[in-house]
């Protein structure tokens, strides 16, 4: 444990922080698994009202700074050309 005043508080700081991250990490995931499983089971409405909580996501993923902007890029684009494969 750090005994410098200021260094007690960045251990604080980041623990909450890496807790915040985790957690909007893991929304991120599993806004993307539901779409994925709406475009797999081959339902249009529910995959289009799914992509776009997903795209909301890795949008606010990648404004936080949990995603690179160009990485969020990549990823909305393989979920709309999945999204355009379903029938």
């Amino acid at each position: 444990m750090p005994n410098i005043k200021s260094a007690k508080k960045r251990v604080l700081v980041s623990k909450e922080r890496n807790e915040r991250n985790k957690a909007n990490r893991s929304a991120l995931k599993t806004a993307i698994k539901k779409f994925d499983a709406a475009a797999a089971e081959g339902n249009r409405t529910e995959a289009e009202g799914t992509y776009k909580v997903a795209v909301k996501a890795i949008d606010k993923a990648a404004a936080k700074g949990l995603l690179h902007k160009n990485n969020a890029a990549h990823k909305k684009s393989a979920l709309t050309l999945k999204l355009n494969g379903v029938e």
